[in-house]
């Protein structure tokens, strides 16, 4: 794909390519929660940085991280390793997934899993998902994972990006005897609502070859302070503390994750209140984009979807940007898709309106 970026959220390309401020655009890009994160993180953030974590090394164990994620996830902490972000811990996951054999990636599928394999020239095999365009599949219902072809290690994405179908447990579950490693990467389950029910986490104890990942970024609305956690046998993730560099989690970053953690009933409630906005946002979202010309939206279960049209989309994203300062995902970095699709980050409701308003105007010229 050459220059063309793997990830939403470049809003500093963006605003400079467009003579704007950053803090002019809607960056619909990026799948974030819009209202993160709560009041106590911004403050401890800033206590964080007027204290110990500036002056001194991070505990290169993470010891209270690593507590506060397994008081999370009813583990012991030797369960958990967190990570400058997930894409880190993709990385770890692919140096695993050469050495064991070939990859099955779904299509179209998250460009980082690739190249994760391809910094260890790691072999891997497609697996075409079947796209439903028709809207005969409900908004967020949990569907069965299709077969996939052989291999040795599978790749999951749930909710899968970026077409943001659900899977459910009971479809993922036998492929854990069917494979050498799974690798789950659950990113985005804690914003779906009923997502954690299909959750592999339970699973762990029996599986020494699964990993789940899971990033603190999308929940909290914290991309700046990149931190993500794997959870997998402990022998594994040791082996993976042991290749990588010291420190990868820096010290404001680890601070603000224990203050997060410190207390599972406001992490409950916090994922209560985002999952009320992506299944009241998507579902009234994805309604008035089937009411647009030229257009479809995909049924989705996470706090994204995709839209398709018979014609290529760029000339639609370029016209949000330049004239809206609006910006939607471009697709063709997801293998298997093009220009004809473009995938949208759910915002306030306020926003999101205004997304549709310039959607309505550019698909009407």
């Amino acid at each position: 794909m050459g220059s063309l970026q793997r990830h939403g959220g470049n809003q500093a390309a963006t605003a400079a390519r467009l003579g704007c401020r950053p803090s002019q655009l809607l960056d619909a890009s990026a799948s974030l929660v819009p209202f993160g994160p709560p009041w106590f993180v911004r403050r401890s953030l800033m206590w964080a940085g007027l204290t110990a974590p500036l002056r001194a090394y991070p505990d290169r164990s993470y010891a209270g991280l690593r507590r506060g994620l397994a008081r999370l996830h009813g583990l012991e902490p030797d369960w958990l390793l967190p990570g400058n972000g997930a894409a880190e811990l993709f990385t770890w996951a692919a140096r695993d997934a050469a050495a064991a054999g070939l990859s099955v990636l779904a299509q179209p599928g998250f460009a980082d899993y690739p190249r994760a394999l391809a910094c260890w020239d790691g072999a891997w095999r497609p697996q075409p998902l079947p796209m439903q365009v028709d809207g005969s599949a409900a908004v967020g219902a949990a569907q069965a994972y299709p077969a996939p072809p052989a291999g040795e290690v599978l790749w999951l994405t749930n909710p899968h990006n970026p077409t943001g179908a659900l899977w459910t447990r009971a479809s993922l579950e036998p492929l854990l005897q069917r494979f050498h490693l799974v690798i789950a990467d659950e990113a985005f389950l804690p914003l779906v609502p009923g997502g954690e029910a299909q959750s592999l986490i339970p699973l762990l104890p029996m599986h020494p070859n699964l990993v789940v990942i899971r990033s603190l970024t999308k929940l909290y609305g914290i991309a700046g302070l990149r931190l993500g956690y794997a959870l997998g046998h402990p022998e594994r993730l040791a082996q993976w503390a042991s290749w990588r560099d010291p420190w990868p989690v820096n010290g404001l970053a680890a601070a603000v994750g224990e203050r997060l953690l410190a207390d599972p009933a406001a992490y409950r409630s916090w994922c209560g209140r985002v999952q009320r906005w992506t299944g009241r946002e998507g579902a009234w979202l994805q309604r008035r984009l089937a009411q647009l010309p030229g257009i479809t939206p995909l049924p989705s279960a996470a706090n994204f979807l995709l839209i398709r049209a018979e014609h290529s989309l760029v000339p639609l994203r370029q016209a949000l940007e330049r004239r809206h300062h609006i910006l939607l995902r471009d697709c063709r970095s997801f293998e298997g898709l093009g220009e004809n699709w473009l995938r949208i980050g759910y915002q306030s409701h306020r926003n999101n309106r205004r997304i549709l308003r310039a959607l309505r105007q550019e698909l009407g010229r």
